[in-house]
């Protein structure tokens, strides 16, 4: 007896001892709650698929709480091994590589993958010739472009007659044909200037009745500190005739959601203060305009955040002299006082530095019903922060067609090390098949991701 007792004493012990150690080094996605305050502000040693961050204005550190770092990582080739990783039931694999530099990705209502390689200069369009077909035939739709990254199909619909490209400094469409693998002719000119230098990604979307064309143009520079002073005065002229926020000088017309008849006529601001609105989405449920939006630099490792958020007409969202609400950068205390209690606070805060490049709305049936109505972000990744963050994608919750403010890794292991990574994710769309493509500009390859049901 004092044996079979010893051995149901060892037993439990290792029974505890392999209970404890589950606990311990049981992934982040188990958790019942997401992360909030400081917690939300990790690396990526601790993203895994299903960790739930949620930011909140007031968990937000001060000014300079830790100095700015600047460490750029050091893009590699894809390491032997590497792997990965999605929720229990999705599988991701290679969708097309050899690109150059791909970024934004747009599907025509045909399916029908259109992939601006804007480095290149080129349009370049993907077609799976049937659901079965491993790689997809490539076509160059269009090349000499000026650092193409928006595409849009006008009108919105089933039956687009043009395709519309935003490059760096215009604004030019082709005509087009479900089916065309080639543009038709010369581009023709819709928008002939746009700001240059600074920020160069330009995307436009339009409205869903295909009325408002939307352009978003990024800042010139970090915080604009050489912007020449406005007395009280001439600051509430300029907003009067430029919308609320609005910059001047360098920065006039920038860090900012431009709108634009389809013909390019009516130039005007939607919304102001938006440092840099790198990506563009239009909600299906209730036609808001989205943008993905990269803050500013110099102010620490947690500041400020990045962030998601539905457009307001008329709406400033505080760069350069705030930033979420009515913090007030300390770069620039005290220039525009007016504009205290009059910034709009974005929807979804995202964790510093985390680079936001593009969104997309899942709205079809192939991923589980929850996913739908929920948007897809991919975080290019930090440069300006000591310990990593971002280089994944990330799901954003929304409940009746409002955003919860909490977003969950869904796609992660671009990273190598602390010092490397092998991608960096930018473009993202819905394939026709209901599949989630992304872009990445490290290596030049796309991903798709499909739901197949059970554990992997």
């Amino acid at each position: 007896m004092s044996g079979d007792r010893g051995r149901t004493m060892q037993t439990a012990r290792m029974t505890r001892r392999m209970l404890l150690l589950a606990l311990l080094f049981a992934p982040p996605a188990l958790a019942d709650a997401p992360l909030t305050g400081a917690a939300a502000y990790g690396d990526w040693h601790a993203d895994a698929p299903g960790v739930v961050r949620h930011i909140t204005p007031d968990a937000m550190p001060p000014p300079n709480a830790t100095l700015s770092a600047h460490r750029f990582p050091s893009v590699v080739t894809r390491p032997s091994g590497a792997v990965l990783h999605v929720p229990p039931g999705f599988e991701v694999e290679p969708f097309a590589s050899g690109l150059e530099r791909p970024r934004l990705l747009r599907v025509a209502p045909n399916g029908d993958v259109f992939v601006a390689e804007s480095d290149a200069g080129r349009l370049r369009i993907l077609r799976t010739p049937s659901e079965a077909s491993a790689r997809p035939q490539s076509y160059v739709f269009a090349e000499g472009l000026s650092y193409p990254f928006g595409i849009a199909f006008w009108p919105p619909g089933p039956d687009p007659r043009f395709v519309y490209v935003a490059g760096t400094d215009r604004v030019v469409r082709f005509p087009y044909r479900a089916g065309d693998t080639q543009a038709r002719g010369r581009p023709e000119v819709v928008v002939p200037h746009l700001p240059v230098g600074g920020h160069a990604t330009r995307d436009l979307v339009f409205s869903p009745d295909g009325r408002t064309m939307f352009v978003s143009v990024g800042s010139a520079d970090n915080i604009a500190t050489d912007l020449p002073p406005h007395d009280p005065a001439s600051a509430r002229a300029w907003d009067a005739a430029h919308g609320l926020g609005a910059a001047w000088g360098s920065e006039q017309d920038r860090a900012a959601v431009l709108a634009f008849d389809p013909d390019g006529g009516n130039r005007r601001i939607v919304a102001a203060g938006l440092r840099n609105c790198t990506a563009e989405a239009i909600q299906p449920t209730g036609g808001a305009l989205w943008c993905v939006v990269n803050e500013r630099d110099g102010l620490g490792d947690d500041l400020p955040p990045d962030y998601a958020t539905s457009v307001q007409q008329g709406a400033f969202y505080g760069w350069p002299w705030y930033y979420i609400g009515d913090h007030e950068d300390p770069r620039l205390k005290g220039l525009r006082p007016d504009l205290g209690g009059h910034v709009t606070v974005p929807d979804v805060l995202i964790q510093p530095h985390s680079a936001p490049l593009g969104i997309v709305f899942y709205q079809a049936d192939q991923f589980p019903k929850e996913y739908r109505g929920d948007a897809f972000v991919t975080l290019r990744g930090s440069w300006n922060r000591a310990r990593r963050t971002g280089y994944k994608v990330v799901r954003m919750h929304f409940a009746n067609g409002r955003p919860t403010g909490e977003y969950e890794d869904f796609l992660i292991g671009f990273v190598a090390s602390d010092q490397a990574v092998w991608a960096r994710p930018v473009g993202i769309a819905v394939a026709r098949d209901g599949s989630l493509l992304v872009s990445e500009d490290g290596n030049g390859t796309i991903w798709r991701i499909a739901y197949r049901g059970g554990n992997q």
